[in-house]
């Protein structure tokens, strides 16, 4: 079997071609790297990212607690109304006790 002997050109080409791969990989994803760069999401957007039913979604909506915008019927959610639900929600820990 021949060797393949790899230049810097052949190198600096595998690069691109696979920054362009991942690009496309980032772009074809439901929730991008930088989520705050998809301002609002819908519905099963927000269910996949918390892991709630729709029903559970319709729970926080009926009782205000997050709050959405309807265009035409879809329900959309702003991204950082999500983070402060999240905040909203932390619950603190305990210190741990020494034990002797």
């Amino acid at each position: 079997m021949p060797a393949n002997i790899l230049t810097t050109d052949d190198l600096r080409e595998f690069k691109l071609e696979l920054l362009q791969e991942i690009k496309k990989l980032i772009s074809s994803s439901n929730l991008s790297p930088n989520p705050e760069a998809k301002r609002f999401l819908k519905s099963s957007e927000v269910q996949e990212l918390l892991n709630l039913s729709p029903t559970s979604l319709q729970n926080l909506r009926n009782a205000r607690e997050l709050p959405f915008s309807k265009v035409n019927g879809t329900f959309f959610y702003d991204w950082n109304d999500i983070i402060e639900l999240i905040a909203q929600n932390k619950k603190e820990t305990k210190p741990k006790r020494k034990s002797n």
